[in-house]
């Protein structure tokens, strides 16, 4: 098993690339999938899903990461730039104050969820199926809450604080690429989605 020193200079070097990759990307939702996809190659325990009571009958581990940015009504959570979701939940929108997005939202602050069966809040917006363990990253410009970015996976107990850790560092270099290549603008000229997958406060069924 990786020591955790190992663990923390792969991460390291991987917002390190990945923040360069962002920085070189052409346009602010390219930049923002450039870092999820690191982060879904990267970031979460890779042999959770071997462990006992990780995986439900017909579960599999796979995992998702995106960003959801908060709409100009402040209605909803828009997703961007996303990893591993279904094709028709690209632009996938969640109410602003739905589920655990929302309570990043209203709180600010970052979240892990190790194993979301012991959270009875949490709601399953992922259209394939619900996912056991996930971590949240506020994005946070000038004092104003822009969006969150998200990692989550099948098997339980696949994030760890670690992984949060640096889900955190990597929100706040997508929050300045996003701002910098103009992503608060882009927000505004492709709200509302003309391929938006609107789900309910409570969620959806796989």
């Amino acid at each position: 098993m990786n020591s955790n020193i190992e663990i923390s200079q792969t991460l390291f070097s991987m917002i390190a690339q990945a923040g360069q990759a962002a920085l070189d990307a052409t346009g602010p939702e390219q930049a923002i999938a450039v870092l999820m996809k690191a982060c879904h190659e990267t970031l979460g325990d890779r042999q959770a899903h071997l462990k006992p009571g990780a995986l439900k009958t017909g579960e599999h581990q796979y995992l998702v990461a995106g960003a959801f940015f908060v709409t100009p009504d402040k209605k909803y959570h828009m997703l961007t730039g996303s990893i591993g979701f279904p094709a028709e939940q690209q632009r996938l929108m969640i109410p602003i104050d739905g589920g655990h997005p929302g309570h990043v939202y209203e709180t600010r602050q970052k979240l892990i969820l190790k194993n979301t069966d012991e959270h009875g809040a949490f709601r399953q917006y992922l259209k394939s199926s619900r996912m056991g363990s996930a971590l949240y990253a506020p994005m946070l410009w000038e004092g104003n809450f822009i969006g969150q970015l998200l990692v989550a996976a099948q098997a339980r107990n696949t994030m760890r604080d670690l992984d949060l850790d640096a889900l955190v560092a990597i929100a706040k270099i997508a929050t300045a690429v996003w701002v910098a290549k103009g992503g608060l603008a882009w927000t505004v000229s492709n709200y509302p989605p003309e391929n938006g997958f609107y789900a309910g406060k409570e969620g959806v069924s796989p």
